[in-house]
């Protein structure tokens, strides 16, 4: 029982991902390739069929495939998502956030994801 709510909170996860993942297809501000990836990540840990789905998905699997596959993410796809995290971030320590510390891990997961996101290959064409 406590396996099938597991996987039910997965798919469930999963499922609001690719939702934000859709919307942000045709919203400049929304990154589609983000949300499609924790969607995958989402999916692969509460079912076989709809992670199977998501990646041989005829509009969105190509997002989720040449990520995993090593050929790149999308230039505007690097620069929208670095930029909402940013913005997130420091939206976040300047107004929410109280304690120094939390400020500080906040910044270094940002420079950390920033990091990552610029090393990757960037998609062309």
């Amino acid at each position: 029982m406590l396996d099938t709510a597991r996987k039910g909170f997965w798919v469930a996860l999963g499922t609001l991902f690719v939702a934000l993942g859709i919307i942000g297809i045709p919203l400049p501000l929304l990154p589609t390739t983000p949300f499609l990836l924790a969607a995958a990540a989402c999916y692969l840990r509460g079912s076989e069929r709809m992670h199977r789905w998501l990646l041989t998905h005829r509009w969105l699997g190509p997002y989720v495939r040449n990520y995993l596959e090593g050929r790149g993410i999308p230039l505007r796809t690097k620069a929208l998502a670095i930029a909402l995290l940013w913005l997130t971030i420091t939206t976040s320590a300047l107004f929410f956030l109280h304690h120094w510390a939390l400020r500080l891990i906040l910044f270094i997961i940002a420079i950390g994801v920033t990091t990552h996101l610029l090393l990757m290959k960037t998609l062309r064409g």
